[in-house]
């Protein structure tokens, strides 16, 4: 018989955890398992997602609803936030997950999580995945009453996947006692984004076009990537930023570029469903974050053979090598970065090295033997 697997996560789209999803859910063998994905926010499953699985969500969505429609949605939302602000997470799932599941998968840290954790069916193999430095960038503080309680939620699985060897380490350290703590790397579709790459965007440029992608959050730093760039062209480099993604700062960020004159050199390209094409139209991949779990984006562009500069986060030394073999490594500042960066562009023969062993290394993320680890797991 099929196994008969729910996973939960915050929302369907907006950054690297559901874009793993999406890779993990397209290649998962359908033959062995019946899959049901629950979203917290209602939204429509698109291209991206299979259809041949079900489909269900927590708080609904009002749009294009009538006013009857809108207004029993709203009602069991607000009920539905109150049940979770002061309730227990058992009570939260008695009353807001529908069905029987032979493993449930709480994709994603904090809310999804603190859900499954709640789980009254005792027959259920339960897993939490964590995408994130919980250490450096605890945001899931919002979902949770305190830390003992997600400690105590974190408690109730049969296992904790770290999407690298440093996350599982922090998981250990901040949650002891947790069962099952291991690594499984995300599932990445090699094939496609090579493929996808290959759609022109006809974009000469004289100058070194750098990119970075994702959340518009203070945990990606785009503000001082900005200020590198801005000095970088006070120092005469012939450069400029293209910045792929979208978020809560996004005024912020377009704020600080008018005000600094920077329109002619920095572009906010926004979501894109295709960001491969941008990432092979670029000349160098800069990742600015304060933390990460393993970030998707640093494999996509090595997949693509695109030289790659990081600050020191969790994980970058699992994809660029514990020597800076693959990529370079630099400490987790602004000043480093930008002297990183600035290496790089003064450096023509470390330059092409990097750009020769992103290329080797982006050959080593083959999905199926990851898959194969991911299907043994549930």
């Amino acid at each position: 018989m099929k196994k008969k697997v729910a996973f939960y996560v915050n929302g369907l789209y907006g950054g690297g955890a559901e874009k793993v999803l999406q890779t993990l859910l397209r290649f998962l063998d359908y033959n062995k398992f019946e899959v049901t994905l629950y979203s917290v926010l209602q939204e429509k499953a698109g291209d991206e997602y299979p259809t041949n699985i079900d489909y269900k969500y927590i708080y609904g969505s009002t749009e294009g609803k009538s006013f009857v429609s809108r207004l029993l949605t709203l009602c069991r939302n607000r009920f539905g936030l109150w049940i979770y602000d002061h309730c227990s997470p058992s009570l939260f799932y008695r009353l807001f997950v529908n069905g029987q599941y032979d493993v449930e998968v709480a994709f994603i840290e904090g809310y999804a999580t603190r859900i499954v954790s709640g789980s009254t069916n005792p027959d259920s193999k339960k897993i939490a995945w964590v995408h994130i430095d919980l250490d450096s960038n605890h945001w899931t503080d919002i979902c949770y009453h305190s830390f003992d309680e997600e400690k105590r939620c974190y408690l109730q699985f049969d296992h904790v996947v770290a999407v690298s060897e440093f996350v599982r380490k922090v998981n250990e350290r901040i949650f002891p006692g947790i069962k099952g703590s291991c690594t499984l790397y995300n599932p990445i579709d090699s094939a496609e984004i090579i493929q996808k790459s290959k759609e022109v965007i006809f974009e000469p440029h004289e100058t070194i076009r750098l990119v970075s992608s994702g959340r518009f959050t203070h945990q990606k730093a785009f503000d001082r990537l900005l200020r590198i760039v801005k000095r970088l062209k006070d120092e005469h480099y012939p450069v400029e930023l293209w910045l792929l993604g979208d978020g809560i700062l996004r005024s912020e960020l377009e704020t600080f570029i008018s005000e600094n004159g920077m329109e002619d050199y920095v572009s906010l390209l926004g979501f894109q469903s295709n960001p491969y094409k941008y990432l092979n139209a670029c000349d160098l991949f800069v990742c600015s974050s304060i933390a990460e779990g393993f970030s998707t984006v640093i494999t996509e562009a090595l997949i693509l053979g695109l030289p790659v500069v990081s600050t020191e986060v969790s994980g970058v030394r699992e994809q660029l090598g514990k020597n800076c073999e693959y990529g370079l490594i630099t400490e987790n500042s602004e000043i480093a970065l930008f002297e990183g960066v600035k290496q790089l562009l003064d450096n023509q023969e470390q330059f092409l090295y990097y750009q020769k062993m992103a290329s080797n290394r982006g050959k080593q993320f083959e999905i199926n033997s990851l898959m194969a680890e991911i299907e043994n797991k549930l």
